[in-house]
């Protein structure tokens, strides 16, 4: 990995530096766009509205509009805000771990410390572990300001980035302001079928399979030609389509769900059975053996 920024982490006199790397990444195909008649790449150009030219990346500024007029931000411009030119993560407040809403929730970073931070990094590590908070920060990433929390993973501090509160929407549905009347039985039904799917989350269990059938499409074409059939390639699979979702009382699909579920149970229980009755199923031939004696 490659560190994408560096700085220090500060809170009063303490100063921990470190390395900024990303925790994630896309893991999707990458596809770009063509001419379906000749296969022609597509590419999209910077042009100049006003004389026509394709610019550059170096000649291209930001700017903003009111409207009426246009206010134009060069790099330099930028580059001169205070914020920018901070190379801090400045903790803001230590807050219980619990009081944060994923909700918030952006962009994960892996923090490395420096060669001459290593003991800061690990006690502020195994505070934050011990003390089982988190750390607010404030810190300047690619010319915007970013509040975000560090925490624990491990034996790495994450840098997550927040979503400013007035960033996160509203759940204004006039639907939820109705009460619909649950029933005790209702209740029961539904914390049984949970209970059926009950497990603990393994994230390595799950495939994004949509991807995996693509790469075996891509397989198929750069092998087999141009032209691949792709039933032949995945498999047919049924093409049958319902039309409007069919309206089920609540109950009754909760209790089919809770019978389905006992039911898939105690059938791959009856399976096993079989191999216990093999020695019964003997008997027979033992007897139509001794009669020729």
């Amino acid at each position: 990995m490659r560190a994408i920024w560096t700085g220090a982490i500060t809170f009063g006199l303490v100063n921990v530096p470190v390395k900024v790397y990303s925790a994630t990444e896309d893991h999707d195909v990458p596809l770009h766009q063509v001419h379906d008649e000749d296969g022609g790449r597509i590419r999209y150009q910077r042009r100049c509205e006003i004389d026509g030219k394709v610019i550059p990346y170096e000649h291209i500024a930001k700017a903003y509009d009111d409207g009426e007029r246009t206010v134009i931000l060069t790099p330099e411009d930028l580059s001169s805000l205070p914020s920018e030119r901070s190379r801090e993560i400045d903790v803001v407040e230590f807050v219980p771990n619990d009081q944060l809403d994923p909700l918030m929730f952006d962009r994960s970073y892996y923090l490395e410390p420096d060669s001459k931070s290593l003991k800061a990094y690990a006690l502020l590590r195994k505070t934050l572990e011990d003390e089982e908070r988190t750390a607010i920060v404030e810190f300047a990433l690619r010319q915007k300001t970013r509040l975000a929390a560090l925490r624990v993973r491990g034996n790495v501090l994450v840098l997550q980035t927040l979503l400013w509160h007035d960033e996160i929407r509203e759940a204004d549905f006039p639907s939820l302001d109705q009460s619909p009347r649950i029933s005790d039985r209702e209740l029961q039904l539904s914390s049984a079928l949970m209970e059926s799917f009950a497990g603990d989350f393994e994230p390595e269990k799950f495939t994004d399979e949509y991807q995996v059938e693509l790469k075996k499409l891509i397989d198929a074409k750069l092998e087999e030609g141009d032209s691949v059939d792709t039933a032949a390639t995945f498999g047919e699979e049924e093409a049958e389509k319902k039309g409007g979702g069919e309206v089920i009382d609540l109950m009754e699909a909760l209790q089919r769900s809770v019978e389905r579920s006992r039911s898939s149970k105690s059938t791959s229980k009856s399976t096993s059975k079989p191999a216990a009755k093999k020695p019964a199923a003997k008997k027979p031939a033992k007897k139509s053996a001794k009669k020729p004696a």
